[in-house]
């Protein structure tokens, strides 16, 4: 068993043991029902205590049986950013989980009813920070070592090109579940601004989601597809239905081009992933066009036909070189 999958397993038990076993041992000094929602005014929802309880164990323990199901059946654990992406998440929602059934074991410990128990939003601000810092300390430990490179004196695949031929390749990529996601979520904002318009929602309410209907609107479009074309210029990748933004990478910045399997398990799921040096573009799984720059650093993009797109790239850096 992969060492990362063991440590999860094992602590992954010790947190669903402590989410089963603490909460009883309070029992005589809980309401119930106890509070289980705040608000500005201070509790404002509740619930009987067995389906709180219940629903704090289920909380941790479906999330964690996914991410065990990925790492032993999947390929997340195959490349580094799927790594430090998986034990993150992990630790992340472990320490959200029992921070959260904590906080709120504590803030009905011994109140006489549960319209009294009290939550400072600080807590809740100090609990995120201490997840995210435990997923940043656990992303860096399990990231192990860095992706294979290609074994010495393995040439990327290259076309032959005839003296004065030029030669173009275009691929283009969509991803309708992308934008099934997307257009639902930009119909949901539609029906709130709708709302706030009509009066039947607080004008400051609908003012904010405004902006987040457009946020999510230029996301959506830009995110769904995108256009890859290879030409004596270099590469350029055109976002969104109408090709726009585009990057352009300049032959004289790539080293070589490959094509390789990818998939959004490896990378830390769809869209754009990754950091400066080491990005992603996943759109869906399968082939990706691997490009690795003079500067040490490489772009993965998903895209139809990445091996013909590869073999141009190394051709045409073949020929500058000739020149």
């Amino acid at each position: 068993m992969n060492p990362r999958v063991a440590v999860a397993l094992v602590w992954g038990l010790l947190v669903t043991v402590a989410l089963i076993l603490i909460p009883p041992l309070l029992r005589d000094r809980l309401p119930d029902p106890m509070a289980t929602h705040w608000g500005p005014g201070g509790a404002d929802g509740s619930s009987p205590l067995t389906a709180a309880l219940t629903a704090q164990v289920l909380v941790w323990v479906v999330p964690w049986l996914i991410a065990l199901a990925m790492a032993l059946r999947g390929r997340v654990l195959v490349r580094r950013l799927g790594r430090i992406y998986w034990c993150a998440a992990v630790a992340f929602w472990s320490v959200m989980a029992l921070g959260m059934a904590g906080t709120m074991l504590l803030a009905n410990l011994d109140v006489p009813d549960w319209t009294r128990a009290e939550l400072p939003g600080s807590h809740v601000a100090a609990l995120v920070l201490v997840a995210a810092a435990a997923g940043a300390l656990a992303g860096f430990l399990g990231r192990g070592g860095p992706d294979q490179a290609p074994a010495a004196g393995e040439q990327p695949p290259s076309l032959r090109l005839r003296p004065g031929e030029r030669t173009v390749w275009v691929s283009r990529i969509g991803n309708p579940w992308l934008v099934a996601v997307s257009v639902a979520g930009v119909a949901t904002l539609s029906v709130v601004v709708v709302l706030g318009l009509v009066g039947a929602m607080p004008g400051a309410a609908a003012g904010t989601a405004l902006p987040a209907l457009a946020i999510t609107l230029v996301v959506a479009l830009a995110t769904a597809s995108l256009t890859a074309r290879v030409s004596e210029d270099g590469l350029a990748i055109g976002f969104g239905p109408f090709g726009w933004p585009v990057r352009r990478i300049r032959l004289s910045q790539i080293l070589s081009a490959y094509p390789e399997e990818r998939f959004p398990s490896q990378v830390g799921g769809w869209g754009f992933r990754g950091m400066s040096g080491s990005a992603t573009i996943m759109l869906r799984g399968g082939e990706c066009l691997i490009i690795r720059y003079r500067s040490g650093g490489q772009l993965a993009i998903s895209i139809d036909d990445a091996a013909r797109g590869a073999s141009l790239i190394n051709a045409l850096i073949a020929e500058r070189v000739e020149q």
